[in-house]
């Protein structure tokens, strides 16, 4: 089965998907810690869970188990699969390799926490930034 890397979507438009369609999936790829020092996207309003998986292990590596994490969580080649991280880089790489293995997924761009601005401060994009529904940290 071939799934599809739908490219990146911004959390705006990531968010009006999720609305409309029952059977989008929002995953966070970011580590525990990041979830539990800075939060984390909120769909409890849609009465659905934000799927968590990390990419990477604490150490950096690539988390090998991946692939079988996201199957345990009950995600499905035939849900689409929007995918966020800090920044949109961890999640288009988890994105591309789920698409590879079937399922059809997107980018969430500039992710939870967005780009850094001048002063290095994640101040600029993102979900968070953009105002969308998250949980505290």
């Amino acid at each position: 089965m071939v799934g599809k890397f739908g490219g990146d979507v911004s959390p705006h438009d990531t968010w009006q998907r999720l609305v409309a369609d029952s059977q989008a999936v929002l995953m966070d790829v970011r580590t525990e810690a990041e979830w539990a020092a800075v939060g984390g996207p909120d769909l409890s309003s849609l009465n659905r869970p934000v799927i968590r998986v990390e990419w990477q292990q604490p150490t950096g590596l690539r988390n090998p188990s991946f692939a079988e994490a996201v199957a345990a969580e009950g995600v499905q080649p035939r849900h689409p699969v929007y995918v966020i991280c800090r920044s949109g880089v961890r999640s288009r790489a988890a994105a591309e390799l789920l698409a590879a293995l079937g399922y059809t997924t997107y980018n969430v761009a500039n992710g939870f926490e967005g780009q850094m601005d001048g002063a290095g401060h994640r101040t600029l994009n993102g979900w968070k930034i953009d105002g969308l529904p998250a949980t505290p940290n």
